[in-house]
């Protein structure tokens, strides 16, 4: 019986860590860009678009197409950084082993 209550006690550890490092993911701003960097994104760390800065040297009326395609582009390019960095939070924290992100636990 102590085992079990030893166990839960570790991951409610782990659960408390996983939260904290959710916490500082929102604190860490990951930048995304397209087109040579005329459009820019930033996001948080868990891959929230925070700030989109567009040259208005792109700002083509007659090729809103290609305006829509560098931001979704620049929108991608920062939530996968976003992703990389909080599974490599992930990674130290649990010390390799492979455990789905975001990590969820029953209690």
């Amino acid at each position: 019986m102590t085992d079990i209550l030893k166990l839960m006690q570790q991951a409610q550890q782990m659960q408390s860590r996983v939260q904290e490092m959710q916490d500082q993911l929102q604190k860490v701003t990951v930048t995304g860009s397209s087109g040579g960097g005329m459009v820019r994104v930033e996001a948080d760390g868990k891959g929230t678009v925070r700030r989109v800065k567009i040259d208005p040297s792109v700002v083509n009326p007659a090729d809103v197409e290609m305006l829509e395609d560098l931001v979704a582009v620049a929108v991608g390019e920062a939530q996968r950084k976003a992703t990389e960095l909080a599974q490599g939070e992930m990674q130290k924290m649990t010390g390799g082993l492979n455990l789905p992100f975001p990590l969820k636990l029953p209690f």
